[in-house]
Protein backbone atom coordinates (compact mmCIF):
# COMPACT_ATOMS: atom_id res chain seq x y z
CA UNK A 1 0.00 0.00 0.00
CA UNK A 2 1.45 3.38 -1.01
CA UNK A 3 1.98 6.25 1.42
CA UNK A 4 -0.69 8.28 -0.40
CA UNK A 5 -3.24 5.48 -0.02
CA UNK A 6 -2.37 5.09 3.66
CA UNK A 7 -2.71 8.85 4.12
CA UNK A 8 -6.13 8.99 2.39
CA UNK A 9 -7.39 6.07 4.47
CA UNK A 10 -6.32 7.91 7.61
CA UNK A 11 -8.22 11.00 6.40
CA UNK A 12 -11.34 8.94 5.68
CA UNK A 13 -11.22 7.51 9.18
CA UNK A 14 -10.85 11.01 10.62
CA UNK A 15 -13.38 12.93 8.48
CA UNK A 16 -15.68 10.27 7.09
CA UNK A 17 -15.79 8.96 3.53
CA UNK A 18 -18.16 11.73 2.37
CA UNK A 19 -15.71 14.50 3.19
CA UNK A 20 -12.65 13.08 1.46
CA UNK A 21 -13.22 13.92 -2.22
CA UNK A 22 -11.08 12.12 -4.78
CA UNK A 23 -13.35 11.84 -7.84
CA UNK A 24 -12.57 14.45 -10.50
CA UNK A 25 -16.14 15.84 -10.79
CA UNK A 26 -16.34 16.26 -6.99
CA UNK A 27 -12.99 18.03 -6.77
CA UNK A 28 -13.48 20.27 -9.82
CA UNK A 29 -15.11 23.27 -8.04
CA UNK A 30 -12.13 23.49 -5.68
CA UNK A 31 -9.41 23.36 -8.34
CA UNK A 32 -10.16 26.29 -10.67
CA UNK A 33 -9.54 29.88 -9.65
CA UNK A 34 -12.32 32.46 -9.46
CA UNK A 35 -11.28 34.19 -12.70
CA UNK A 36 -11.15 30.84 -14.54
CA UNK A 37 -7.52 31.24 -15.62
CA UNK A 38 -5.94 28.17 -14.09
CA UNK A 39 -7.02 24.71 -13.02
CA UNK A 40 -4.78 22.75 -10.71
CA UNK A 41 -4.73 19.11 -9.70
CA UNK A 42 -5.04 17.54 -6.25
CA UNK A 43 -4.63 14.23 -4.50
CA UNK A 44 -7.89 14.96 -2.66
CA UNK A 45 -10.11 17.71 -1.32
CA UNK A 46 -10.54 17.41 2.43
CA UNK A 47 -13.53 19.02 4.18
CA UNK A 48 -13.12 19.01 7.98
CA UNK A 49 -15.91 20.26 10.25
CA UNK A 50 -13.99 21.11 13.41
CA UNK A 51 -10.70 22.49 14.65
CA UNK A 52 -9.84 19.03 15.97
CA UNK A 53 -10.34 17.54 12.51
CA UNK A 54 -8.15 20.24 10.94
CA UNK A 55 -5.45 19.42 13.48
CA UNK A 56 -5.77 15.71 12.69
CA UNK A 57 -5.43 16.38 8.96
CA UNK A 58 -2.32 18.52 9.52
CA UNK A 59 -0.73 15.82 11.70
CA UNK A 60 -1.35 13.29 8.93
CA UNK A 61 0.01 15.68 6.28
CA UNK A 62 3.11 16.23 8.39
CA UNK A 63 3.59 12.49 8.95
CA UNK A 64 3.36 11.62 5.26
CA UNK A 65 4.84 14.91 3.94
CA UNK A 66 1.70 15.77 1.96
CA UNK A 67 1.46 19.40 0.80
CA UNK A 68 -1.61 21.34 1.99
CA UNK A 69 -3.43 24.15 0.17
CA UNK A 70 -5.88 25.88 2.57
CA UNK A 71 -9.00 27.25 0.89
CA UNK A 72 -11.89 29.43 2.04
CA UNK A 73 -14.42 30.73 -0.47
CA UNK A 74 -11.95 30.43 -3.39
CA UNK A 75 -12.53 34.04 -4.41
CA UNK A 76 -8.84 35.02 -4.47
CA UNK A 77 -7.28 36.70 -7.49
CA UNK A 78 -3.63 35.54 -7.34
CA UNK A 79 -3.97 31.73 -7.39
CA UNK A 80 -3.25 31.59 -3.66
CA UNK A 81 -5.81 28.90 -2.83
CA UNK A 82 -5.39 26.70 -5.92
CA UNK A 83 -2.98 23.72 -6.02
CA UNK A 84 -0.39 23.39 -8.77
CA UNK A 85 -0.63 20.84 -11.59
CA UNK A 86 1.43 18.12 -9.88
CA UNK A 87 -1.51 16.45 -8.14
CA UNK A 88 0.52 15.80 -4.98
CA UNK A 89 -1.22 18.30 -2.68
CA UNK A 90 -4.53 18.17 -0.85
CA UNK A 91 -6.94 21.10 -0.81
CA UNK A 92 -8.09 21.77 2.75
CA UNK A 93 -11.50 23.43 2.47
CA UNK A 94 -12.58 25.33 5.58
CA UNK A 95 -16.13 25.83 4.31
CA UNK A 96 -17.69 23.53 6.94
CA UNK A 97 -16.13 25.49 9.81
CA UNK A 98 -18.83 28.14 9.59
CA UNK A 99 -20.16 28.86 13.09
CA UNK A 100 -20.58 32.20 14.82
CA UNK A 101 -19.06 31.21 18.16
CA UNK A 102 -19.87 34.30 20.22
CA UNK A 103 -21.07 37.87 19.89
CA UNK A 104 -19.96 40.07 22.79
CA UNK A 105 -21.76 43.38 22.32
CA UNK A 106 -20.20 44.85 25.49
CA UNK A 107 -16.62 44.05 24.41
CA UNK A 108 -17.67 44.83 20.83
CA UNK A 109 -16.23 41.61 19.46
CA UNK A 110 -17.45 38.65 17.44
CA UNK A 111 -15.70 35.27 17.55
CA UNK A 112 -16.14 33.20 14.41
CA UNK A 113 -14.97 30.10 12.59
CA UNK A 114 -12.64 30.72 9.65
CA UNK A 115 -15.17 29.34 7.17
CA UNK A 116 -17.85 31.90 8.02
CA UNK A 117 -19.06 33.83 4.99
CA UNK A 118 -18.27 37.53 5.40
CA UNK A 119 -21.89 38.55 4.83
CA UNK A 120 -23.02 36.14 7.56
CA UNK A 121 -20.71 37.90 10.02
CA UNK A 122 -22.04 41.30 8.97
CA UNK A 123 -25.61 40.07 9.56
CA UNK A 124 -24.77 38.53 12.95
CA UNK A 125 -23.19 41.80 14.04
CA UNK A 126 -26.22 43.78 12.84
CA UNK A 127 -28.57 41.47 14.76
CA UNK A 128 -26.66 42.43 17.92
CA UNK A 129 -26.98 46.13 17.11
CA UNK A 130 -23.36 46.42 15.98
CA UNK A 131 -21.42 46.96 12.77
CA UNK A 132 -18.76 44.70 11.28
CA UNK A 133 -17.33 47.12 8.70
CA UNK A 134 -15.33 44.86 6.38
CA UNK A 135 -17.10 45.05 3.02
CA UNK A 136 -16.02 43.92 -0.45
CA UNK A 137 -17.57 42.74 -3.68
CA UNK A 138 -17.25 39.02 -2.88
CA UNK A 139 -18.76 39.30 0.62
CA UNK A 140 -21.56 36.88 -0.25
CA UNK A 141 -19.08 34.06 -0.91
CA UNK A 142 -15.65 34.90 0.56
CA UNK A 143 -14.80 33.66 4.06
CA UNK A 144 -13.24 35.48 6.98
CA UNK A 145 -10.34 33.00 7.04
CA UNK A 146 -9.48 33.93 3.48
CA UNK A 147 -9.94 37.63 4.26
CA UNK A 148 -7.44 37.27 7.10
CA UNK A 149 -5.02 35.14 5.09
CA UNK A 150 -4.84 37.86 2.43
CA UNK A 151 -5.37 40.85 4.76
CA UNK A 152 -8.29 41.98 2.60
CA UNK A 153 -9.14 45.67 2.43
CA UNK A 154 -12.47 46.59 0.87
CA UNK A 155 -14.37 49.84 0.69
CA UNK A 156 -14.26 50.97 4.35
CA UNK A 157 -10.49 50.87 4.96
CA UNK A 158 -10.36 54.67 5.08
CA UNK A 159 -12.39 54.66 8.31
CA UNK A 160 -11.88 51.20 9.82
CA UNK A 161 -8.66 49.77 8.39
CA UNK A 162 -7.72 46.48 6.70
CA UNK A 163 -8.73 43.08 8.03
CA UNK A 164 -5.54 43.04 10.12
CA UNK A 165 -6.74 46.11 12.00
CA UNK A 166 -10.14 44.53 12.59
CA UNK A 167 -8.69 41.37 14.15
CA UNK A 168 -7.96 41.04 17.89
CA UNK A 169 -7.09 37.36 18.07
CA UNK A 170 -6.64 34.15 16.09
CA UNK A 171 -6.85 30.41 16.43
CA UNK A 172 -4.32 28.65 14.21
CA UNK A 173 -3.39 25.03 13.50
CA UNK A 174 0.34 24.69 12.90
CA UNK A 175 1.86 22.53 10.13
CA UNK A 176 2.61 19.94 12.83
CA UNK A 177 -1.06 19.73 13.83
CA UNK A 178 -0.88 21.69 17.08
CA UNK A 179 -3.57 24.25 17.94
CA UNK A 180 -2.57 27.74 19.06
CA UNK A 181 -5.51 29.57 20.60
CA UNK A 182 -5.12 33.33 20.77
CA UNK A 183 -8.85 34.11 20.91
CA UNK A 184 -8.62 36.54 23.81
CA UNK A 185 -10.34 39.59 22.37
CA UNK A 186 -7.86 41.99 23.97
CA UNK A 187 -7.07 45.40 22.54
CA UNK A 188 -3.83 45.55 24.53
CA UNK A 189 -1.57 42.52 24.97
CA UNK A 190 2.11 43.44 24.95
CA UNK A 191 3.56 40.07 25.94
CA UNK A 192 6.16 39.39 23.31
CA UNK A 193 6.01 38.74 19.58
CA UNK A 194 2.58 39.27 18.05
CA UNK A 195 1.99 35.85 16.54
CA UNK A 196 -1.35 36.98 15.17
CA UNK A 197 0.34 39.33 12.74
CA UNK A 198 2.56 36.54 11.40
CA UNK A 199 -0.45 34.58 10.16
CA UNK A 200 -2.55 37.49 8.86
CA UNK A 201 -1.55 38.08 5.25
CA UNK A 202 0.57 34.91 5.11
CA UNK A 203 -1.81 33.26 2.58
CA UNK A 204 -1.81 29.91 4.38
CA UNK A 205 1.95 29.42 4.04
CA UNK A 206 2.64 29.27 7.80
CA UNK A 207 -0.42 27.53 9.23
CA UNK A 208 -4.21 27.25 8.96
CA UNK A 209 -6.40 29.95 10.51
CA UNK A 210 -9.44 28.21 12.01
CA UNK A 211 -10.99 30.97 14.15
CA UNK A 212 -10.80 34.68 14.85
CA UNK A 213 -11.97 37.40 17.21
CA UNK A 214 -12.97 40.44 15.18
CA UNK A 215 -13.79 44.00 16.28
CA UNK A 216 -17.31 45.37 16.16
CA UNK A 217 -18.36 49.02 16.06
CA UNK A 218 -21.51 51.00 16.83
CA UNK A 219 -24.02 51.10 14.01
CA UNK A 220 -23.99 54.58 12.46
CA UNK A 221 -27.19 56.55 12.89
CA UNK A 222 -27.08 57.49 9.22
CA UNK A 223 -25.04 56.97 6.05
CA UNK A 224 -25.14 59.36 3.11
CA UNK A 225 -23.74 58.57 -0.35
CA UNK A 226 -22.76 60.96 -3.11
CA UNK A 227 -21.16 60.75 -6.53
CA UNK A 228 -18.95 63.69 -7.54
CA UNK A 229 -17.62 64.39 -11.03
CA UNK A 230 -14.31 66.14 -11.71
CA UNK A 231 -11.68 66.70 -14.37
CA UNK A 232 -8.72 64.65 -13.15
CA UNK A 233 -7.20 62.46 -10.41
CA UNK A 234 -5.39 65.55 -9.12
CA UNK A 235 -8.78 67.18 -8.47
CA UNK A 236 -9.89 63.99 -6.71
CA UNK A 237 -6.91 64.16 -4.37
CA UNK A 238 -7.67 67.76 -3.50
CA UNK A 239 -11.29 66.77 -2.87
CA UNK A 240 -10.10 64.01 -0.53
CA UNK A 241 -8.14 66.53 1.52
CA UNK A 242 -11.13 68.87 1.69
CA UNK A 243 -13.50 66.08 2.75
CA UNK A 244 -11.11 64.88 5.45
CA UNK A 245 -10.72 68.42 6.78
CA UNK A 246 -14.48 69.01 6.84
CA UNK A 247 -15.72 65.56 7.88
CA UNK A 248 -12.91 63.86 9.80
CA UNK A 249 -13.70 60.26 10.75
CA UNK A 250 -17.23 60.57 9.34
CA UNK A 251 -15.74 60.02 5.86
CA UNK A 252 -15.95 56.23 5.54
CA UNK A 253 -15.46 55.66 1.80
CA UNK A 254 -13.77 57.53 -1.04
CA UNK A 255 -13.71 55.54 -4.28
CA UNK A 256 -12.10 56.78 -7.51
CA UNK A 257 -13.48 55.71 -10.90
CA UNK A 258 -12.30 56.83 -14.33
CA UNK A 259 -14.71 57.82 -17.08
CA UNK A 260 -13.82 54.63 -18.96
CA UNK A 261 -14.91 52.57 -15.93
CA UNK A 262 -18.41 54.03 -15.91
CA UNK A 263 -18.67 53.78 -19.69
CA UNK A 264 -17.79 50.10 -19.45
CA UNK A 265 -20.44 49.57 -16.74
CA UNK A 266 -23.04 51.43 -18.84
CA UNK A 267 -22.28 49.22 -21.85
CA UNK A 268 -22.46 45.94 -19.95
CA UNK A 269 -25.21 46.84 -17.48
CA UNK A 270 -27.51 49.40 -19.16
CA UNK A 271 -30.14 48.93 -16.42
CA UNK A 272 -27.94 50.68 -13.85
CA UNK A 273 -28.36 54.43 -13.22
CA UNK A 274 -26.55 57.10 -15.23
CA UNK A 275 -26.32 60.00 -12.78
CA UNK A 276 -24.83 62.60 -15.16
CA UNK A 277 -26.01 63.73 -18.57
CA UNK A 278 -22.46 64.27 -19.82
CA UNK A 279 -19.19 62.46 -19.25
CA UNK A 280 -16.47 63.78 -16.95
CA UNK A 281 -12.81 62.81 -16.61
CA UNK A 282 -13.05 61.18 -13.19
CA UNK A 283 -15.63 60.33 -10.56
CA UNK A 284 -15.50 59.84 -6.80
CA UNK A 285 -18.06 57.80 -4.88
CA UNK A 286 -17.97 58.96 -1.28
CA UNK A 287 -19.87 58.00 1.83
CA UNK A 288 -20.34 59.74 5.16
CA UNK A 289 -21.50 57.98 8.31
CA UNK A 290 -22.81 59.94 11.29
CA UNK A 291 -23.08 58.82 14.89
CA UNK A 292 -25.49 61.72 15.54
CA UNK A 293 -28.31 61.91 13.00
CA UNK A 294 -29.22 61.84 9.33
CA UNK A 295 -29.68 65.61 9.41
CA UNK A 296 -26.13 66.01 10.71
CA UNK A 297 -24.73 63.79 7.95
CA UNK A 298 -26.65 65.66 5.24
CA UNK A 299 -25.56 69.03 6.59
CA UNK A 300 -21.92 67.91 6.70
CA UNK A 301 -22.02 66.50 3.17
CA UNK A 302 -23.84 69.44 1.61
CA UNK A 303 -21.42 71.91 3.18
CA UNK A 304 -18.45 69.92 1.90
CA UNK A 305 -19.88 69.57 -1.61
CA UNK A 306 -20.64 73.30 -1.64
CA UNK A 307 -17.06 74.13 -0.68
CA UNK A 308 -15.72 71.79 -3.36
CA UNK A 309 -17.88 73.49 -6.02
CA UNK A 310 -16.75 76.94 -4.88
CA UNK A 311 -13.11 75.88 -5.15
CA UNK A 312 -13.74 74.31 -8.61
CA UNK A 313 -12.56 70.90 -7.36
CA UNK A 314 -15.65 69.22 -8.76
CA UNK A 315 -17.83 69.90 -11.78
CA UNK A 316 -21.05 68.25 -10.62
CA UNK A 317 -22.40 66.05 -7.83
CA UNK A 318 -25.36 63.82 -7.07
CA UNK A 319 -26.40 63.11 -3.47
CA UNK A 320 -28.50 59.99 -2.84
CA UNK A 321 -31.85 60.87 -1.24
CA UNK A 322 -32.89 57.32 -0.43
CA UNK A 323 -31.46 53.92 0.39
CA UNK A 324 -32.36 52.74 -3.12
CA UNK A 325 -30.47 55.64 -4.73
CA UNK A 326 -27.46 54.99 -2.49
CA UNK A 327 -27.46 51.32 -3.49
CA UNK A 328 -27.70 52.36 -7.14
CA UNK A 329 -24.61 54.54 -6.85
CA UNK A 330 -22.67 51.79 -5.09
CA UNK A 331 -23.69 49.33 -7.81
CA UNK A 332 -21.84 51.48 -10.33
CA UNK A 333 -18.63 50.94 -8.37
CA UNK A 334 -19.25 47.29 -7.55
CA UNK A 335 -20.08 46.35 -11.15
CA UNK A 336 -16.76 47.55 -12.57
CA UNK A 337 -15.01 44.15 -12.11
CA UNK A 338 -18.10 42.36 -13.47
CA UNK A 339 -18.21 44.67 -16.50
CA UNK A 340 -14.52 43.99 -17.14
CA UNK A 341 -15.09 40.25 -17.02
CA UNK A 342 -18.01 40.44 -19.45
CA UNK A 343 -16.16 42.74 -21.84
CA UNK A 344 -13.19 40.39 -22.21
CA UNK A 345 -9.74 39.67 -20.88
CA UNK A 346 -7.77 42.25 -18.97
CA UNK A 347 -4.51 42.38 -17.05
CA UNK A 348 -5.12 43.36 -13.43
CA UNK A 349 -2.89 45.24 -11.02
CA UNK A 350 -3.78 45.61 -7.35
CA UNK A 351 -1.33 48.27 -6.23
CA UNK A 352 -0.77 50.61 -3.31
CA UNK A 353 0.83 54.05 -3.47
CA UNK A 354 1.45 57.04 -1.22
CA UNK A 355 -1.74 59.02 -1.71
CA UNK A 356 0.18 62.16 -2.61
CA UNK A 357 1.76 60.59 -5.74
CA UNK A 358 -1.30 58.86 -7.20
CA UNK A 359 -2.15 61.54 -9.78
CA UNK A 360 1.44 61.61 -11.06
CA UNK A 361 1.57 57.80 -11.13
CA UNK A 362 -1.59 57.57 -13.24
CA UNK A 363 -0.38 60.22 -15.69
CA UNK A 364 3.08 58.70 -16.13
CA UNK A 365 1.91 55.10 -16.39
CA UNK A 366 -0.92 55.93 -18.79
CA UNK A 367 1.62 57.56 -21.13
CA UNK A 368 4.11 54.68 -20.84
CA UNK A 369 1.48 52.04 -21.63
CA UNK A 370 0.05 54.00 -24.55
CA UNK A 371 3.55 54.34 -26.02
CA UNK A 372 4.22 50.60 -25.68
CA UNK A 373 0.73 49.34 -26.57
CA UNK A 374 -1.10 52.02 -28.59
CA UNK A 375 -4.85 51.96 -28.07
CA UNK A 376 -4.78 49.93 -24.85
CA UNK A 377 -7.70 50.77 -22.57
CA UNK A 378 -7.06 51.63 -18.94
CA UNK A 379 -9.58 50.63 -16.29
CA UNK A 380 -8.41 52.60 -13.26
CA UNK A 381 -10.50 52.61 -10.08
CA UNK A 382 -10.04 51.93 -6.41
CA UNK A 383 -9.91 53.00 -2.81
CA UNK A 384 -8.31 56.42 -3.21
CA UNK A 385 -8.66 57.23 0.48
CA UNK A 386 -6.14 54.54 1.44
CA UNK A 387 -3.94 54.66 -1.68
CA UNK A 388 -5.13 51.38 -3.21
CA UNK A 389 -5.68 51.42 -6.99
CA UNK A 390 -6.97 48.67 -9.25
CA UNK A 391 -5.01 49.73 -12.32
CA UNK A 392 -6.15 47.32 -15.01
CA UNK A 393 -5.33 47.17 -18.70
CA UNK A 394 -7.70 46.01 -21.44
CA UNK A 395 -6.56 45.27 -25.01
CA UNK A 396 -6.77 47.75 -27.88
CA UNK A 397 -9.83 47.34 -30.06
CA UNK A 398 -9.27 44.51 -32.54
CA UNK A 399 -6.45 42.79 -30.64
CA UNK A 400 -7.15 39.17 -29.80
CA UNK A 401 -7.03 38.01 -26.18
CA UNK A 402 -4.25 35.56 -27.07
CA UNK A 403 -1.95 38.27 -28.43
CA UNK A 404 -2.84 40.64 -25.62
CA UNK A 405 -2.16 38.12 -22.83
CA UNK A 406 1.15 37.17 -24.47
CA UNK A 407 2.26 40.70 -23.51
CA UNK A 408 1.26 40.34 -19.87
CA UNK A 409 4.83 40.26 -18.52
CA UNK A 410 5.78 43.40 -20.45
CA UNK A 411 2.66 45.24 -19.25
CA UNK A 412 3.24 44.13 -15.66
CA UNK A 413 6.84 45.32 -15.86
CA UNK A 414 5.80 48.83 -16.99
CA UNK A 415 3.19 49.14 -14.25
CA UNK A 416 5.19 47.57 -11.43
CA UNK A 417 8.40 49.44 -12.27
CA UNK A 418 6.47 52.69 -11.98
CA UNK A 419 4.87 51.52 -8.72
CA UNK A 420 8.30 50.70 -7.32
CA UNK A 421 9.75 54.02 -8.47
CA UNK A 422 6.83 55.78 -6.76
CA UNK A 423 7.48 54.08 -3.42
CA UNK A 424 4.46 51.81 -3.68
CA UNK A 425 3.58 48.12 -3.36
CA UNK A 426 2.74 45.66 -6.15
CA UNK A 427 0.06 44.07 -3.96
CA UNK A 428 -2.32 46.13 -1.86
CA UNK A 429 -5.01 43.67 -0.79
CA UNK A 430 -5.07 40.59 -3.03
CA UNK A 431 -1.79 39.03 -1.89
CA UNK A 432 1.06 37.42 -3.82
CA UNK A 433 -0.05 33.79 -4.24
CA UNK A 434 1.54 32.06 -7.21
CA UNK A 435 0.72 34.81 -9.69
CA UNK A 436 3.03 37.53 -8.34
CA UNK A 437 5.79 35.38 -6.87
CA UNK A 438 8.39 36.37 -9.49
CA UNK A 439 7.44 40.03 -9.12
CA UNK A 440 7.89 39.86 -5.36
CA UNK A 441 11.41 38.50 -5.83
CA UNK A 442 12.16 41.39 -8.18
CA UNK A 443 10.91 44.24 -5.99
CA UNK A 444 11.54 43.06 -2.41
CA UNK A 445 14.99 43.66 -1.00
CA UNK A 446 17.26 40.62 -0.47
CA UNK A 447 17.14 41.18 3.28
CA UNK A 448 13.34 41.24 3.35
CA UNK A 449 13.21 37.98 1.40
CA UNK A 450 15.85 36.43 3.67
CA UNK A 451 13.84 37.32 6.78
CA UNK A 452 10.63 35.97 5.24
CA UNK A 453 12.34 32.68 4.34
CA UNK A 454 13.68 32.43 7.90
CA UNK A 455 10.14 32.71 9.30
CA UNK A 456 8.87 30.13 6.82
CA UNK A 457 11.67 27.69 7.68
CA UNK A 458 11.11 28.11 11.41
CA UNK A 459 7.35 27.49 11.32
CA UNK A 460 7.07 25.10 8.36
CA UNK A 461 10.40 23.26 8.01
CA UNK A 462 8.84 20.55 5.82
CA UNK A 463 7.43 23.19 3.44
CA UNK A 464 4.04 21.51 3.33
CA UNK A 465 1.95 24.66 3.82
CA UNK A 466 0.79 26.06 0.49
CA UNK A 467 4.15 25.43 -1.20
CA UNK A 468 4.96 27.58 -4.23
CA UNK A 469 3.04 30.56 -2.91
CA UNK A 470 4.68 33.89 -1.99
CA UNK A 471 8.22 32.43 -1.79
Amino acid sequence: MSDQTTFLNACRELLGETYVLTAAPDMAPFLTDWRDRFTGSALAVLRPASVEQVAGVLRACSQWAIPVVPQGGNTGLVLGSIPDASGTAVVLSLARLNSIRQVDAVNRTITVDAGCILQTIQEAAAAAGCLFPLSLAAEGSCTIGGNLATNAGGTAVLRYGNTRELCLGLEVVTPQGEVWSGLRGLRKDNTGYDLRDLYIGAEGTLGVITGAVMKLYPQPKASITALAAMASPAHALRLLGLMQDHCGASLTAFELMSTYCLRLVAEQFPQLPRPFAQAHGQYVLLELSSSQSEAHAIELLEASIGAALEQALIQDAVVASSVAQSEGLWQLREHIPLAQAQAGKNIKHDISLPISVIADFIALTDVALEAAFPGCQLVCFGHLGDGNLHYNVAPPLGMTDTIFLANQDAINRIVHDQVHASGGSISAEHGIGALKKADLARYKSPLELQLMRAVKQALDPQNIMNPGKIL
